[in-house]
C-alpha cells in the first residue's frame, strides 16, 4: 500500500477519537441538510408562480417515487461504504477497489431497471401514489425529465460514501453543497428569469444532479485519490456484490418502510382526525427531522471509524468511538425531547398559525418527540450494526419501530383508547411513542448480543475474498 492511503486513511485508526467523530460528522450533517434542498428549492420556487398550488400537488406526487430511487442509492451506496471501511481497516487496497468498481455496476444496473420502467409505467404508477386527473399531467412532465437525475442521484450518493468512507469526508460534503448551490441558482434563472415553470424546476434539478455526480466521478479518475478506477475494479464479483447488498438492505428496507408506514399512518389520522391531523403530522415531522437528520449526520460520521477500526480489531477504538456517538445522539434528542415539552406552541407557529392545526399539533409533537433520546440510541445502534458487518441485526433495528411495532400500535392503540373513553388521534399518537420504547428496549438486547466485539483481542470472523489465478499462474487475492 502506497503512503497515499497511509496519508488519507491512517487517521481513522490513529487520531484521538472525539476530533476524528467531528471531522467526520460535521460534513455528514451537511450532507443531511443539503440532502433536503433537492426535495424543498424546487417547491420554494414553483410554490409562487401561476397555478403554483397545482404544481406543488404534482410535485408531492413524485415524491414516494423519488423516495424509492433514492431507497435502491442507500441499498448499494450504504453497503459499499461500510465495507469499504471494513476492507481499508484490514489494509486492502485492492479488495476496496473491486468494492468501487462493483458498486458502479449494480449502481447502473439498478439506474437502468427504474429508468425504463419509470418511462414504460410513469401514468399507472402516478396514478397509484394519488395523481388526478388534473395533476397527472404536470407531474409526467416533471418526471419524465427529473427521472434520468434520479439515477445521477443514487450515483452521487454511492460514491459520495465512497469517498467518505476512503478518508475524504470533506471532499464528500461539497460534491453534495456545489450541486445544491447550483441547483438553486437554475431554479432562479429557469422558473423566475425565463418561466420555465415546472419545466424549469426539473431541468434545473436534473443538470445540478449530474454536475454532483461529475465531480463525484472525476474524484475516482484522479490519479492522487488512491482509490481510484482500475481496469480489475470492473470484474463483477459474486461475494463483493452480496456483501455490499447484505448490509445495504437495512437502509433501503427502512426508507421502503417509511413511504408504507407514513401511507398506513395518514390513513388512520384521516379516519381520526381529518385532514388537519394530517396536516398537524406533517408540521411535527419538518420539525422533528431537524433533530433526526442532525442524528443522522452522527451516524453517519461513525460509520467509516467504526468499520475501520472493526476491519483492523481495534476493539477498544470501536468501543471509543460508537459510546461517543452514542451520547452525541442521546444529547440531540434530549434537547428535541425538551423543546417539545417546553415550547411545542412556538415550535409549531413556526410553520403555521392555524388555531385548529395547533391545537391538533402540540400534543402530536410532545408525543412524537418524547421519546427522542431512545429514536437516537435506536439509531445509532443500527449505523453501528451496518459499520461492522451484522446486516440483518441492523435490518432488525432499522425495521422495529417503524414496522414490527408500529403498523400494528397505530391500528390497535386507537380502539383501546376509544374503549377507555378516550380519543382515537391520541391513540394513533401514542402507538407512536410506544413503538419507539419498544424498538430502543429491543435494539438494547441486540446490542447486548453483540457486546464481544469491544471486548480487546476480540477477532471477527473475516469474509474473505477468493482468490484468482494471475496470467503466470501466480495466485493472486482479489
Amino acid at each position: 500500500m502506497g503512503n497515499e492511503t497511509i496519508d488519507t486513511t491512517k487517521e481513522l485508526g490513529t487520531r484521538h477519537i472525539p476530533a476524528l467523530l467531528w471531522k467526520y460528522t460535521l460534513p455528514a450533517v451537511v450532507t443531511q441538510i443539503i440532502a433536503t434542498v433537492y426535495n424543498l428549492v424546487d417547491s420554494i420556487f414553483l410554490g409562487h408562480v401561476e397555478n403554483g398550488a397545482l404544481i406543488l400537488a404534482a410535485l408531492a406526487i413524485t415524491l414516494p417515487i423519488m423516495n424509492i430511487i433514492h431507497a435502491f442509492g442507500s441499498l448499494v451506496g450504504a453497503g459499499a461504504g461500510a465495507r469499504m471501511s471494513i476492507v481499508l481497516g484490514r489494509k486492502d487496497v485492492r479488495w476496496a477497489e473491486k468494492i468501487l468498481g462493483n458498486s458502479m455496476i449494480l449502481t447502473f444496473f439498478f439506474g437502468a431497471l427504474f429508468v425504463s420502467a419509470g418511462y414504460l409505467f410513469m401514468r399507472p404508477i402516478l396514478g397509484l401514489f394519488g395523481a388526478s386527473a388534473t395533476t397527472i399531467s404536470l407531474a409526467q412532465e416533471y418526471m419524465d425529465i427529473v427521472l434520468p437525475g434520479m439515477f445521477l442521484t443514487t450515483l452521487t450518493f454511492n460514491l459520495s460514501g465512497l469517498i467518505r468512507a476512503s478518508g475524504y469526508a470533506s471532499k464528500s460534503m461539497w460534491i453534495q453543497v456545489s450541486g445544491a448551490l447550483l441547483n438553486i441558482v437554475l431554479d432562479y434563472l429557469f422558473i423566475v428569469l425565463l418561466g420555465w415553470g415546472i419545466r424549469g424546476g426539473a431541468w434545473a434539478t436534473t443538470i445540478s444532479m449530474a454536475f454532483s455526480a461529475l465531480l463525484a466521478v472525476m474524484h475516482f479518475l484522479n490519479p492522487k485519490s488512491f482509490i481510484r478506477f482500475k481496469r480489475h475494479c470492473w470484474e463483477p464479483k459474486m461475494y463483493i456484490v452480496k456483501n455490499i447488498l447484505a448490509i445495504g438492505i437495512s437502509p433501503f428496507s427502512m426508507n421502503v418502510a417509511a413511504c408504507a408506514v407514513v401511507a398506513l399512518l395518514n390513513h388512520q389520522l384521516i379516519s381520526y382526525g381529518g385532514d388537519l391531523a394530517v396536516s398537524a403530522y406533517g408540521v411535527v415531522n419538518r420539525v422533528s427531522m431537524i433533530v433526526f437528520m442532525i442524528m443522522m449526520g452522527v451516524c453517519q460520521g461513525m460509520q467509516p471509524i467504526a468499520g475501520y477500526n472493526y476491519g483492523a480489531g481495534q476493539n477498544l477504538r470501536l468501543k471509543h468511538v460508537y459510546s461517543l456517538a452514542l451520547k452525541w445522539n442521546i444529547g440531540l434528542g434530549i434537547v428535541g425531547m425538551l423543546l417539545a415539552l417546553i415550547i411545542p406552541r412556538l415550535l409549531v407557529m413556526m410553520m403555521n398559525d392555524d388555531p385548529q392545526l395547533i391545537s391538533i399539533a402540540v400534543p402530536a409533537m410532545r408525543y412524537l418527540l418524547v421519546m427522542a433520546p431512545l429514536i437516537g440510541f435506536t439509531a445509532t445502534n443500527s449505523q453501528f450494526f451496518q459499520s461492522i458487518d451484522k446486516p440483518w441485526i441492523a435490518i432488525v433495528t432499522s425495521l422495529s419501530r417503524q414496522v414490527i411495532f408500529l403498523i400494528p400500535l397505530m391500528f390497535l392503540v386507537p380502539l383501546i383508547y376509544i374503549s377507555l373513553g378516550a380519543d382515537g388521534l391520541s391513540g394513533v399518537w401514542c402507538s407512536c411513542t410506544i413503538s419507539d420504547l419498544l424498538g430502543a428496549t429491543l435494539s438494547a438486547l441486540l446490542l447486548y448480543s453483540q457486546r464481544k466485539v469491544f471486548v480487546p483481542g476480540y477477532v471477527p470472523p473475516e469474509r474473505k475474498p477468493r482468490k484468482e489465478r494471475g496470467p503466470n499462474g501466480i495466485i493472486n487475492q482479489q
